[in-house]
Protein backbone atom coordinates (compact mmCIF):
# COMPACT_ATOMS: atom_id res chain seq x y z
CA UNK A 1 0.00 0.00 0.00
CA UNK A 2 0.97 3.75 -0.98
CA UNK A 3 2.86 4.99 2.13
CA UNK A 4 1.14 8.65 1.85
CA UNK A 5 -2.35 6.99 2.16
CA UNK A 6 -4.52 7.75 5.17
CA UNK A 7 -6.50 5.17 6.64
CA UNK A 8 -10.14 5.84 8.11
CA UNK A 9 -12.70 2.79 9.26
CA UNK A 10 -16.16 3.97 9.82
CA UNK A 11 -18.06 1.62 12.62
CA UNK A 12 -21.93 0.87 12.43
CA UNK A 13 -23.01 -0.56 16.15
CA UNK A 14 -26.65 -1.93 15.46
CA UNK A 15 -29.05 -3.85 17.91
CA UNK A 16 -28.65 -7.02 15.75
CA UNK A 17 -25.70 -6.14 13.70
CA UNK A 18 -22.28 -4.82 13.73
CA UNK A 19 -20.42 -3.52 10.57
CA UNK A 20 -16.76 -2.41 9.96
CA UNK A 21 -15.35 -0.61 7.03
CA UNK A 22 -12.11 0.35 6.72
CA UNK A 23 -11.04 2.78 3.80
CA UNK A 24 -7.44 4.05 2.63
CA UNK A 25 -7.09 7.93 1.24
CA UNK A 26 -4.59 8.71 -1.21
CA UNK A 27 -3.48 12.40 -1.45
CA UNK A 28 -6.22 13.30 -3.88
CA UNK A 29 -8.72 12.55 -1.50
CA UNK A 30 -9.81 9.40 -3.26
CA UNK A 31 -11.66 6.74 -0.53
CA UNK A 32 -10.88 2.67 -1.71
CA UNK A 33 -12.44 0.36 0.77
CA UNK A 34 -9.34 -2.13 1.80
CA UNK A 35 -11.01 -3.98 4.83
CA UNK A 36 -14.73 -4.82 5.70
CA UNK A 37 -16.69 -7.06 7.93
CA UNK A 38 -20.02 -7.55 9.71
CA UNK A 39 -21.30 -9.87 13.12
CA UNK A 40 -23.70 -10.82 15.41
CA UNK A 41 -24.29 -8.27 17.78
CA UNK A 42 -24.88 -7.97 21.72
CA UNK A 43 -25.86 -6.24 24.64
CA UNK A 44 -27.57 -3.59 22.12
CA UNK A 45 -31.50 -2.64 22.77
CA UNK A 46 -33.72 -0.44 20.64
CA UNK A 47 -30.02 1.43 19.57
CA UNK A 48 -28.60 1.74 22.92
CA UNK A 49 -25.91 -0.09 25.14
CA UNK A 50 -27.74 -2.39 27.74
CA UNK A 51 -24.68 -3.47 28.66
CA UNK A 52 -20.76 -2.61 28.14
CA UNK A 53 -19.46 -6.23 27.88
CA UNK A 54 -21.61 -6.99 24.96
CA UNK A 55 -21.14 -4.55 22.58
CA UNK A 56 -17.57 -4.47 23.29
CA UNK A 57 -17.24 -8.47 22.44
CA UNK A 58 -18.77 -8.25 19.35
CA UNK A 59 -16.88 -5.21 17.73
CA UNK A 60 -13.74 -7.27 19.25
CA UNK A 61 -14.93 -10.74 17.40
CA UNK A 62 -15.79 -8.61 14.01
CA UNK A 63 -13.25 -6.43 13.71
CA UNK A 64 -10.28 -9.04 13.67
CA UNK A 65 -11.27 -9.77 9.90
CA UNK A 66 -11.67 -6.39 9.04
CA UNK A 67 -8.48 -5.92 9.90
CA UNK A 68 -6.10 -8.75 8.56
CA UNK A 69 -8.05 -8.17 5.26
CA UNK A 70 -6.87 -4.39 5.45
CA UNK A 71 -3.49 -5.00 7.24
CA UNK A 72 -4.09 -2.82 9.90
CA UNK A 73 -5.05 -2.42 13.38
CA UNK A 74 -8.09 -0.22 14.01
CA UNK A 75 -7.56 2.03 17.56
CA UNK A 76 -10.06 4.36 16.31
CA UNK A 77 -13.30 5.12 14.11
CA UNK A 78 -16.14 7.48 13.54
CA UNK A 79 -18.69 5.58 15.73
CA UNK A 80 -22.95 5.15 14.73
CA UNK A 81 -25.48 6.23 17.29
CA UNK A 82 -28.99 5.60 17.19
CA UNK A 83 -31.99 5.27 19.53
CA UNK A 84 -35.01 7.33 19.75
CA UNK A 85 -33.08 9.88 22.15
CA UNK A 86 -31.49 11.37 18.81
CA UNK A 87 -33.18 14.62 17.41
CA UNK A 88 -32.67 17.44 15.91
CA UNK A 89 -33.70 21.15 17.35
CA UNK A 90 -33.99 24.31 14.73
CA UNK A 91 -32.09 27.11 16.96
CA UNK A 92 -31.04 30.79 16.69
CA UNK A 93 -28.32 33.13 17.52
CA UNK A 94 -27.61 36.30 17.66
CA UNK A 95 -24.01 38.00 18.56
CA UNK A 96 -22.52 41.82 18.00
CA UNK A 97 -19.35 41.77 15.86
CA UNK A 98 -18.06 45.33 16.22
CA UNK A 99 -17.68 47.87 13.73
CA UNK A 100 -20.24 48.16 10.42
CA UNK A 101 -16.63 47.53 8.88
CA UNK A 102 -15.73 44.58 11.03
CA UNK A 103 -15.09 41.25 8.72
CA UNK A 104 -16.60 38.10 9.73
CA UNK A 105 -13.95 35.25 10.83
CA UNK A 106 -13.92 31.78 12.06
CA UNK A 107 -14.03 32.94 15.89
CA UNK A 108 -16.98 35.14 15.22
CA UNK A 109 -18.69 31.66 13.37
CA UNK A 110 -18.20 29.79 16.18
CA UNK A 111 -19.26 32.07 18.50
CA UNK A 112 -22.48 32.55 17.20
CA UNK A 113 -22.84 28.67 16.97
CA UNK A 114 -22.75 28.93 20.97
CA UNK A 115 -25.04 31.31 21.33
CA UNK A 116 -27.38 29.33 19.02
CA UNK A 117 -26.58 25.89 21.33
CA UNK A 118 -26.39 27.82 24.99
CA UNK A 119 -29.23 27.57 26.49
CA UNK A 120 -31.35 26.15 24.25
CA UNK A 121 -30.36 22.49 24.12
CA UNK A 122 -30.92 20.76 27.78
CA UNK A 123 -27.95 20.06 29.66
CA UNK A 124 -28.30 16.11 29.66
CA UNK A 125 -27.58 16.05 25.93
CA UNK A 126 -24.32 16.19 24.06
CA UNK A 127 -24.42 17.87 20.75
CA UNK A 128 -23.29 15.73 17.89
CA UNK A 129 -23.33 18.58 15.05
CA UNK A 130 -24.54 22.01 14.58
CA UNK A 131 -25.82 22.84 10.74
CA UNK A 132 -26.07 26.07 9.97
CA UNK A 133 -28.97 26.86 7.45
CA UNK A 134 -28.52 30.46 7.10
CA UNK A 135 -26.85 33.41 8.73
CA UNK A 136 -27.97 36.77 8.49
CA UNK A 137 -25.68 40.10 8.44
CA UNK A 138 -27.53 43.25 9.84
CA UNK A 139 -30.64 42.18 8.81
CA UNK A 140 -29.52 40.92 5.56
CA UNK A 141 -30.88 37.08 5.31
CA UNK A 142 -29.97 34.34 2.76
CA UNK A 143 -26.49 34.16 3.52
CA UNK A 144 -24.78 30.54 3.46
CA UNK A 145 -21.57 31.42 4.21
CA UNK A 146 -20.54 35.00 5.91
CA UNK A 147 -17.13 34.49 6.25
CA UNK A 148 -14.68 37.61 4.93
CA UNK A 149 -18.39 40.01 4.73
CA UNK A 150 -18.51 42.71 6.35
CA UNK A 151 -20.98 43.57 9.07
CA UNK A 152 -21.59 44.59 13.15
CA UNK A 153 -24.44 42.30 13.88
CA UNK A 154 -24.55 38.22 13.10
CA UNK A 155 -27.50 35.84 12.84
CA UNK A 156 -27.68 32.02 12.45
CA UNK A 157 -30.31 29.65 12.27
CA UNK A 158 -28.92 26.44 12.68
CA UNK A 159 -30.17 23.10 13.21
CA UNK A 160 -28.72 21.17 16.47
CA UNK A 161 -28.70 17.49 16.26
CA UNK A 162 -27.92 15.88 20.09
CA UNK A 163 -28.13 12.97 21.63
CA UNK A 164 -28.99 12.07 25.60
CA UNK A 165 -25.26 11.91 27.16
CA UNK A 166 -25.85 8.96 29.62
CA UNK A 167 -26.31 7.17 25.94
CA UNK A 168 -23.48 8.88 24.37
CA UNK A 169 -21.19 8.15 26.96
CA UNK A 170 -21.88 4.75 27.18
CA UNK A 171 -21.35 4.16 23.54
CA UNK A 172 -17.65 5.81 23.68
CA UNK A 173 -17.24 3.51 26.60
CA UNK A 174 -18.23 -0.10 24.63
CA UNK A 175 -16.06 0.66 22.04
CA UNK A 176 -13.02 1.70 24.39
CA UNK A 177 -13.53 -1.47 26.22
CA UNK A 178 -12.71 -3.00 22.46
CA UNK A 179 -10.13 -0.75 22.19
CA UNK A 180 -11.19 1.16 19.18
CA UNK A 181 -11.80 5.12 20.54
CA UNK A 182 -14.81 6.66 19.45
CA UNK A 183 -13.54 9.95 17.74
CA UNK A 184 -17.09 10.79 16.57
CA UNK A 185 -20.45 10.09 16.89
CA UNK A 186 -22.83 10.10 13.63
CA UNK A 187 -26.50 9.61 13.69
CA UNK A 188 -27.30 6.39 11.81
CA UNK A 189 -29.45 7.83 8.67
CA UNK A 190 -26.96 10.76 8.26
CA UNK A 191 -23.86 8.40 8.11
CA UNK A 192 -25.81 6.62 5.71
CA UNK A 193 -27.30 9.57 3.95
CA UNK A 194 -23.26 10.49 3.32
CA UNK A 195 -22.69 7.40 1.64
CA UNK A 196 -25.88 6.84 -0.57
CA UNK A 197 -27.03 10.92 -1.64
CA UNK A 198 -25.69 13.16 -4.06
CA UNK A 199 -25.31 17.29 -3.88
CA UNK A 200 -28.54 17.32 -6.41
CA UNK A 201 -30.30 14.92 -4.38
CA UNK A 202 -29.96 17.02 -0.86
CA UNK A 203 -30.25 20.69 -2.56
CA UNK A 204 -33.70 19.57 -4.29
CA UNK A 205 -35.55 17.61 -1.05
CA UNK A 206 -34.95 14.34 -0.40
CA UNK A 207 -35.21 11.61 2.86
CA UNK A 208 -33.09 8.58 3.84
CA UNK A 209 -34.93 6.30 5.87
CA UNK A 210 -32.32 3.28 7.37
CA UNK A 211 -34.53 0.24 8.13
CA UNK A 212 -32.34 -0.88 11.05
CA UNK A 213 -33.51 -4.37 13.43
CA UNK A 214 -34.87 -2.54 16.38
CA UNK A 215 -35.48 0.86 15.04
CA UNK A 216 -35.83 3.26 11.74
CA UNK A 217 -33.78 6.53 11.32
CA UNK A 218 -34.89 9.39 9.26
CA UNK A 219 -32.86 11.98 7.78
CA UNK A 220 -34.39 14.88 5.51
CA UNK A 221 -32.05 17.34 3.33
CA UNK A 222 -33.06 20.38 1.24
CA UNK A 223 -31.04 23.20 0.47
CA UNK A 224 -27.99 20.96 0.93
CA UNK A 225 -28.19 21.04 4.42
CA UNK A 226 -29.58 18.81 6.66
CA UNK A 227 -32.52 19.80 7.89
CA UNK A 228 -33.51 16.67 10.50
CA UNK A 229 -33.23 13.97 12.70
CA UNK A 230 -35.59 11.48 14.14
CA UNK A 231 -36.19 7.71 14.64
CA UNK A 232 -38.95 4.92 15.00
CA UNK A 233 -38.57 2.92 17.59
CA UNK A 234 -39.87 0.02 15.42
CA UNK A 235 -37.20 -1.82 12.81
CA UNK A 236 -37.33 -5.76 10.56
CA UNK A 237 -36.58 -7.44 13.80
CA UNK A 238 -40.31 -6.57 14.99
CA UNK A 239 -41.61 -8.09 11.28
CA UNK A 240 -39.65 -11.57 12.45
CA UNK A 241 -41.09 -11.73 15.72
CA UNK A 242 -44.34 -11.13 14.71
CA UNK A 243 -44.00 -14.57 12.42
CA UNK A 244 -42.53 -16.53 15.06
CA UNK A 245 -45.38 -15.68 17.53
CA UNK A 246 -47.96 -15.99 14.86
CA UNK A 247 -46.56 -19.50 13.29
CA UNK A 248 -45.83 -20.31 16.69
CA UNK A 249 -41.74 -21.00 15.24
CA UNK A 250 -38.51 -20.13 16.13
CA UNK A 251 -36.64 -16.99 15.03
CA UNK A 252 -34.34 -18.28 12.98
CA UNK A 253 -37.65 -20.28 10.85
CA UNK A 254 -39.31 -16.93 10.99
CA UNK A 255 -36.21 -14.76 9.68
CA UNK A 256 -35.84 -17.53 6.73
CA UNK A 257 -39.27 -16.92 5.65
CA UNK A 258 -39.47 -13.24 5.80
CA UNK A 259 -36.23 -13.07 3.79
CA UNK A 260 -36.67 -15.75 1.13
CA UNK A 261 -40.64 -15.72 0.10
CA UNK A 262 -42.14 -12.33 1.38
CA UNK A 263 -41.57 -9.39 -1.01
CA UNK A 264 -43.29 -6.02 -0.76
CA UNK A 265 -45.24 -6.86 -3.85
CA UNK A 266 -48.28 -8.17 -1.77
CA UNK A 267 -50.61 -10.96 -3.62
CA UNK A 268 -48.81 -10.99 -6.49
CA UNK A 269 -47.49 -14.69 -6.34
CA UNK A 270 -50.11 -17.24 -7.15
CA UNK A 271 -48.56 -19.72 -4.76
CA UNK A 272 -50.57 -20.63 -1.72
CA UNK A 273 -47.85 -22.12 0.70
CA UNK A 274 -44.32 -22.08 1.76
CA UNK A 275 -42.12 -24.34 2.78
CA UNK A 276 -38.94 -24.24 4.83
CA UNK A 277 -36.73 -26.24 6.98
CA UNK A 278 -33.75 -28.49 6.69
CA UNK A 279 -34.77 -30.98 9.03
CA UNK A 280 -38.11 -31.83 8.72
CA UNK A 281 -40.19 -29.81 5.86
CA UNK A 282 -43.17 -27.57 7.50
CA UNK A 283 -45.28 -25.70 5.60
CA UNK A 284 -47.46 -22.42 5.58
CA UNK A 285 -50.05 -20.61 4.00
CA UNK A 286 -48.80 -17.56 2.67
CA UNK A 287 -51.42 -15.65 3.13
CA UNK A 288 -51.18 -15.63 6.64
CA UNK A 289 -47.45 -15.15 6.70
CA UNK A 290 -47.92 -12.16 3.91
CA UNK A 291 -50.83 -10.75 6.59
CA UNK A 292 -48.29 -10.33 9.38
CA UNK A 293 -45.86 -9.09 7.37
CA UNK A 294 -48.09 -6.48 5.85
CA UNK A 295 -49.31 -5.58 9.76
CA UNK A 296 -46.19 -4.56 10.77
CA UNK A 297 -45.10 -3.01 7.50
CA UNK A 298 -48.13 -0.53 7.61
CA UNK A 299 -46.74 0.44 11.22
CA UNK A 300 -43.25 0.75 10.18
CA UNK A 301 -44.07 3.18 7.40
CA UNK A 302 -47.37 4.86 9.11
CA UNK A 303 -44.85 6.04 12.06
CA UNK A 304 -41.81 7.11 9.55
CA UNK A 305 -44.41 9.33 7.42
CA UNK A 306 -45.95 10.98 11.17
CA UNK A 307 -42.27 11.92 11.69
CA UNK A 308 -42.14 13.54 7.56
CA UNK A 309 -45.93 15.14 8.93
CA UNK A 310 -43.80 15.95 11.93
CA UNK A 311 -41.18 17.83 9.98
CA UNK A 312 -43.52 18.92 7.56
CA UNK A 313 -41.97 17.13 4.79
CA UNK A 314 -44.20 14.33 3.81
CA UNK A 315 -45.48 14.78 0.52
CA UNK A 316 -42.72 17.82 -0.31
CA UNK A 317 -39.54 15.91 -1.03
CA UNK A 318 -38.82 16.36 -4.99
CA UNK A 319 -36.06 13.46 -4.86
CA UNK A 320 -38.51 10.97 -3.15
CA UNK A 321 -36.85 8.75 -0.32
CA UNK A 322 -33.98 6.33 -0.44
CA UNK A 323 -34.15 3.10 1.90
CA UNK A 324 -30.97 2.00 3.57
CA UNK A 325 -30.14 -1.06 6.35
CA UNK A 326 -30.96 -4.46 6.43
CA UNK A 327 -34.82 -3.87 6.40
CA UNK A 328 -34.34 -2.64 2.90
CA UNK A 329 -33.19 -6.10 2.07
CA UNK A 330 -36.78 -7.03 1.67
CA UNK A 331 -37.29 -7.97 -1.79
CA UNK A 332 -39.80 -5.45 -3.58
CA UNK A 333 -40.11 -3.26 -0.21
CA UNK A 334 -39.73 0.03 -2.23
CA UNK A 335 -43.42 -0.63 -3.64
CA UNK A 336 -44.97 -1.19 -0.24
CA UNK A 337 -42.98 2.09 0.64
CA UNK A 338 -44.34 3.52 -2.14
CA UNK A 339 -47.87 3.07 -1.62
CA UNK A 340 -47.67 4.03 2.45
CA UNK A 341 -45.84 7.11 2.07
CA UNK A 342 -47.00 8.52 -1.61
CA UNK A 343 -43.53 9.43 -2.75
CA UNK A 344 -41.03 8.06 -5.05
CA UNK A 345 -38.87 5.61 -3.44
CA UNK A 346 -36.05 3.68 -3.85
CA UNK A 347 -32.84 1.36 -1.82
CA UNK A 348 -30.01 3.16 -1.67
CA UNK A 349 -25.82 1.41 -2.04
CA UNK A 350 -22.60 3.49 -1.42
CA UNK A 351 -21.02 4.66 -4.76
CA UNK A 352 -18.25 5.95 -5.87
CA UNK A 353 -16.09 4.47 -4.25
CA UNK A 354 -12.54 2.01 -5.27
CA UNK A 355 -10.90 -1.16 -3.79
CA UNK A 356 -13.32 -3.61 -2.87
CA UNK A 357 -16.15 -1.45 -3.21
CA UNK A 358 -18.53 -4.26 -4.47
CA UNK A 359 -18.56 -6.22 -1.47
CA UNK A 360 -19.83 -2.94 0.51
CA UNK A 361 -22.19 -1.56 -2.59
CA UNK A 362 -25.23 -3.26 -0.27
CA UNK A 363 -27.97 -1.09 1.85
CA UNK A 364 -27.06 -2.94 4.98
CA UNK A 365 -23.12 -1.37 4.76
CA UNK A 366 -24.42 2.30 3.82
CA UNK A 367 -24.28 3.40 7.60
CA UNK A 368 -20.41 1.73 8.03
CA UNK A 369 -19.39 3.30 4.71
CA UNK A 370 -20.74 7.12 5.36
CA UNK A 371 -19.00 7.29 8.67
CA UNK A 372 -15.65 5.89 6.78
CA UNK A 373 -16.38 8.98 4.42
CA UNK A 374 -17.19 11.43 7.29
CA UNK A 375 -13.86 9.83 8.58
CA UNK A 376 -12.05 10.75 5.72
CA UNK A 377 -12.62 14.69 5.67
CA UNK A 378 -11.26 14.89 8.77
CA UNK A 379 -7.93 15.81 8.22
CA UNK A 380 -6.87 15.44 12.18
CA UNK A 381 -8.21 11.91 11.72
CA UNK A 382 -5.31 9.58 13.05
CA UNK A 383 -4.29 6.65 11.16
CA UNK A 384 -4.50 2.67 12.46
CA UNK A 385 -1.55 1.38 13.29
CA UNK A 386 0.35 -0.97 10.59
CA UNK A 387 -0.15 -4.80 12.22
CA UNK A 388 3.48 -5.11 11.73
CA UNK A 389 4.21 -2.53 14.31
CA UNK A 390 0.97 -3.24 16.28
CA UNK A 391 1.65 -3.26 20.00
CA UNK A 392 -1.51 -4.28 21.33
CA UNK A 393 -2.01 -5.36 25.11
CA UNK A 394 -4.79 -7.88 23.71
CA UNK A 395 -5.13 -9.74 20.35
CA UNK A 396 -7.93 -9.40 18.79
CA UNK A 397 -10.91 -12.43 18.52
CA UNK A 398 -12.76 -13.05 15.54
CA UNK A 399 -9.80 -15.15 13.50
CA UNK A 400 -11.57 -18.03 11.42
CA UNK A 401 -12.63 -19.52 8.36
CA UNK A 402 -10.92 -18.01 5.20
CA UNK A 403 -8.69 -15.40 6.44
CA UNK A 404 -7.59 -17.08 9.26
CA UNK A 405 -6.04 -19.38 6.39
CA UNK A 406 -4.55 -16.32 4.54
CA UNK A 407 -2.60 -14.33 7.38
CA UNK A 408 -2.22 -17.25 9.33
CA UNK A 409 1.53 -16.92 8.67
CA UNK A 410 1.42 -13.18 10.04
Amino acid sequence: MDNDNRFVTGLDVGTENVRAVIASINKDGKIAIVGFNEGKSAGMRKGIPANLTGPAESIDRMLGDAERMGGYDVRSAYVSINGSTVISTQTEGMIAVGAVEHEIDVEDLNRVEDIAVSGRIPANRDVLDVIPLEFALDGQGGIKDPLGMAGARLEIRANVVSALTPNCENLKKATQTADVQALRLVPTAVAAAKAVLDERQKENGVAVVDLGAATSSIAIYEEGDLQYVGVVPIGSNNITNDLAIVLAIEPELAEEIKTRFITGDFGSNKSVAIKVGKHGERTFERKEVEEVVKARLEEIFTEIRKKLKSAKYDQRLPEGIILTGGGAKMRDIELFAKECLEASVKIGVPKQLDGVSNAVSKPEFAVAVGLAMFAAEDVEYQAPIDKKSKKSKKKKSGSGGLFKKLFSKF
